[in-house]
């Protein structure tokens, strides 16, 4: 019987990542596909109280085999922290504690804008544009880290 063991960037490509955009009335989330590759948005989690906020993501976090979630962390233009930021870190904090996993702050300026510019050239309506914002937000903020995770690992 032979034994095999996977290096530690071998386990890590296989552990699905999940990206949170968080706002006090929606919560945006996408997933990585099984291998890594890609960024695939979530419905958007509409915020009620902390406690139906925690049992969604325990369940999506289940559903998908998430090991790792990054954060959009919304720096102010001038890269200082604001107040939204400070939400952001704490609940960052209760993610680790609740989840027992890595969560990972990334700056998330341009994200919002980029979304928003993405679904104005679309013939979408408003509203569905509303429920789409935060969820493509999550999609951009997941494929940048993976993108900037992939560029500093070489």
């Amino acid at each position: 019987m032979e034994i095999t063991s996977t290096s530690p960037e071998e386990k890590s490509r296989h552990v699905r990542l999940m990206a949170i955009d968080f706002g006090s009335r929606r919560i945006g989330l996408a997933v990585t596909d099984e291998l890594g590759l890609t960024a695939q948005g979530l419905p958007t989690l509409h915020r009620s109280n902390k406690q139906n906020d925690f049992n969604h993501l325990r369940r999506a976090i289940k559903q998908y085999a998430v090991g790792e979630i990054v954060m959009g962390l919304p720096l102010r233009m001038s890269g200082e922290h604001g107040i939204q930021s400070e939400k952001v870190e704490d609940f960052a904090a209760e993610l680790r504690k609740r989840f027992k996993l890595p969560v990972h702050l990334f700056d998330e300026r341009l994200t919002s804008v980029e979304a928003n510019r993405v679904l104005g050239e679309t013939d979408m309506s408003g509203r569905r544009k509303t429920e789409v914002v935060d969820q493509l937000a999550a999609v951009l903020i997941l494929q940048a880290f993976m993108e900037f995770r992939s560029s500093h690992r070489d």
